[in-house]
């Protein structure tokens, strides 16, 4: 018996591992549902075949959930786990707190969405613009998508633009266009995000290649839920709903890091037997 029970009993690491994996999907769904990048999906897939354009959305953020989870991977190496624990509970409280106040603030309804909705199509519209020889100089010879310019581009900002567009051009002939801007547009618009933070932050307190895996089928999930039906989905959510939902859930996290964190450093003082 003794021997079943061990047997059964699960290990500290798979409960680890468990934590990680739904920790790291709960923070993608709550994150991207409604978001820039969940937008452009969605208006792409209305312009153009949905399956090139989830192949292009979803390998964007497979890379960008690589990127993100290896450069959380390479924080414990220059400082202890413990610590990295410590600043990964105090980066979800500080977004907690912030969402919470935001989610206060907005509107009922979906006119935030809305507005963003529209963003997202500027932007579509704006990189199709400069990619087709449409709309980049209006008839005062200004830039549209810049304004007025008043100083000459640097030689090497113009050489870097001329490998940039021809790299895109030699990937746009090997992968199709629409795969591209759909790739191009979602790297952009996760680059510097929230989920994108959380995510290294993840992985730097937990399971590395758990956190990818988590945050890769939160990614498909969000993103076959925009090609699908985002405009349907973008008309029935509320924005304040949804950053109230992750705010809380950010703060758990929070909480959750702080006790392991403290745990790590010392279990003594967190001892709950001997607070009971």
């Amino acid at each position: 018996m003794a021997q079943d029970a061990a047997v059964t009993t699960p290990s500290p690491v798979d409960e680890g591992a468990l934590h990680a994996l739904w920790r790291s999907f709960a923070m993608i769904i709550v994150s991207e549902i409604g978001d820039k990048t969940f937008l452009i999906a969605a208006i792409l897939a209305m312009r153009h075949p949905r399956l090139v354009v989830f192949a292009g959305a979803f390998s964007s953020l497979v890379v960008m959930s690589i990127l993100s989870a290896e450069l959380g991977h390479l924080l414990p190496t220059l400082i202890p786990r413990k610590y990295t624990q410590l600043c990964a509970a105090v980066l979800f409280l500080v977004f907690g707190v912030k969402m919470l106040q935001e989610g206060r603030e907005m509107k009922p309804g979906n006119e935030k969405i809305q507005e963003e909705m529209k963003e997202a199509e500027e932007e579509i519209e704006g990189d199709e613009a400069a990619h087709d020889g449409t709309g980049l100089v209006g008839p005062d010879g200004e830039d549209i998508r810049r304004g007025p310019c008043l100083l000459a581009p640097f030689p090497a900002q113009k050489a870097v633009k001329t490998y940039a567009e021809a790299a895109r051009n030699f990937f746009s002939y090997l992968l199709g266009p629409v795969f591209v801007q759909s790739f191009i547009l979602t790297f952009l618009g996760e680059w510097g995000d929230r989920s994108q933070i959380s995510t290294i932050a993840l992985a730097a307190a937990d399971n590395v290649y758990v956190v990818v895996l988590g945050t890769i089928v939160g990614h498909s999930c969000c993103t076959a839920l925009a090609v699908l039906g985002g405009r349907y989905v973008s008309t029935k959510i509320s924005v304040k709903h949804v950053t109230l939902a992750a705010s809380g859930l950010f703060l758990l996290f929070g909480v959750v890091y702080l006790y392991e964190a403290l745990l790590s450093i010392d279990p003594e003082t967190v001892d709950l037997h001997s607070l009971s």
